[in-house]
């Protein structure tokens, strides 16, 4: 029998003659050309075209997968990012983490109170390292974690680190949290030695005990244990540190660099930052009061399906919506004095105040409002005595997070009432702008649109908007 070797079909018209050289392309075709279509999409927006004649970006902009990637690795990847606050990592052993596209990070103050930042990552096997905020001595990974030690006392604080739980938890049930996979005889005797050690109290403050844990690393960043890698070849501690990032602070606000072009070591010069980072107007920003004189209060989060952008352009609208969507702010407002100003990275809106009439001369607005846009994603709202912050958050492409952080005056930051009734009117716009943009999003989403026009008299910082992001996407 002869048997026969199958062929692949496409091998029966392959060419045999050697392939043409293939003529150059202009930069022009390779930014048409280059990823799944984004970069085609990128030119469906042309920000040479003043304001009065353009039209907004198309929808695609706001709905497609491939558009989104790119604005993270070309957008959010570059350049100065606000991550957090300076409350935030106050004292040593302060921590934080966050996200940011597939960014993982961490930003932590050691005992030096440098401040330092990392990708919360660990080398070993890329297990994230911390999450949430507080204080930590060094980050343990809790991926191979190898306990050496039979004293309870330090076995109880190595499971409260690991699963991060509060101080009061009483020990019997995290044990049976822990352990129920485990065979009841084992469960039992081991609760009964925990208990003859430590009584049925609850457990002390959270420790770190470094010795008893898997692969653990400084607040610099430096491998301090490795377990288990007995026999390991080619192994260097010093190669194996957290993967640091550029951090730097202005103001009460926390900074990151992603870009992997921007070396970690480089020294952070604070004029250079506000230069980069804000551009000219770093000083009118500390005069209308963004500054580290306030006392943080507190945070909200609000998770929006919508496009991040979509939350930009709202804010952006030069106030257009407001008389219609947000009465109840409107009415604290001198909307006939409503201006905005455009600088090379920031544009700032600002309006007069009005005296709200009430019984007890509640006033959350006080005699003006200034609200500045920080490309690309970041807002400062200064009110009266009120400074709040919005961070918008990319989660995909119709999906983004919106962190409110509140700054009070800190003489006001004792009466409650005063807060509780900023809060509920602050709450109830929110509200009403998240009930927009969704519906926004949905229009996008619907064929029925593709793009749309500028009011050119209000909308100049939303025109401002489109463009640095033309700009960024085409670099």
């Amino acid at each position: 029998m002869l048997l026969l070797k199958p062929i692949h079909p496409n091998r029966l018209f392959r060419s045999h003659t050697p392939p043409r050289e293939q003529p150059k392309k202009s930069s022009s075709y390779a930014l048409r050309t280059v990823g799944c279509g984004a970069q085609r999409l990128v030119l469906d927006f042309d920000p040479k075209i003043p304001i009065e004649k353009a039209v907004t970006p198309p929808s695609s902009w706001y709905t497609d997968p491939s558009f989104y990637s790119l604005e993270l690795q070309r957008v959010f990847y570059r350049g100065w990012q606000a991550v957090g606050y300076t409350e935030q990592i106050k004292e040593p052993h302060d921590f934080f983490t966050g996200r940011l596209g597939d960014v993982e990070f961490v930003v932590c103050r050691d005992d030096k109170g440098k401040i330092g930042a990392f990708h919360n990552v660990c080398r070993h096997h890329a297990s994230l390292l911390a999450s949430g905020s507080g204080k930590k001595s060094c980050f343990v990974c809790p991926y191979h974690i190898e306990v050496e030690a039979d004293d309870p006392k330090l076995l109880h604080s190595y499971m409260i680190d690991v699963i991060q739980l509060p101080t009061t938890y009483p020990l019997y049930q995290l044990i049976h949290l822990l352990l129920f996979p485990i065979s009841f005889i084992f469960l039992k005797a081991l609760l009964v030695t925990v208990r003859n050690q430590l009584g049925n109290g609850n457990f002390p403050d959270r420790k770190l005990v470094s010795k008893f844990l898997g692969w653990t690393y400084g607040l610099d960043g430096a491998l301090c244990k490795a377990t288990r890698i007995t026999g390991i070849q080619n192994f260097s501690v010093n190669d194996f540190r957290l993967i640091p990032l550029k951090v730097a602070t202005w103001g009460p606000f926390v900074l990151l660099n992603i870009d992997k072009e921007v070396s970690p070591k480089q020294e952070v010069d604070n004029d250079i930052i506000a230069h980069e980072w804000l551009g000219s107007c770093s000083e009118l920003l500390c005069l209308n009061g963004a500054d580290s004189s306030l006392a943080y209060l507190c945070r909200r989060e609000y998770t929006i399906e919508c496009n991040w952008k979509v939350f930009v352009d709202n804010y952006l609208d030069g106030g257009y919506h407001v008389p219609y969507a947000h009465q109840g702010l409107a009415s604290g407002l001198k909307l006939d004095s409503y201006s905005t100003t455009i600088y090379e990275k920031v544009s700032i809106q600002s309006c007069g105040g009005c005296s709200v009439e009430s019984e007890d001369d509640f006033d959350r607005l006080g005699s003006k409002a200034f609200y500045a846009f920080i490309y690309p994603n970041f807002m400062i709202n200064r009110y009266g005595p009120w400074m709040d912050t919005n961070l918008v958050i990319p989660l995909g492409p119709r999906k983004c997070l919106v962190v409110f952080d509140y700054f009070l005056e800190a003489s006001l930051k004792d009466d409650q009432d005063f807060i509780n009734r900023s809060l509920v009117d602050s709450e109830r716009v929110q509200m009403e702008d998240i009930t927009l943009c969704e519906g926004v999003q949905r229009g996008l989403e619907s064929p029925a649109y593709c793009c749309g026009r500028y009011a050119p008299t209000v909308e100049m910082a939303m025109h401002h908007f489109h463009c640095l992001l033309y700009d960024n996407l085409v670099k």
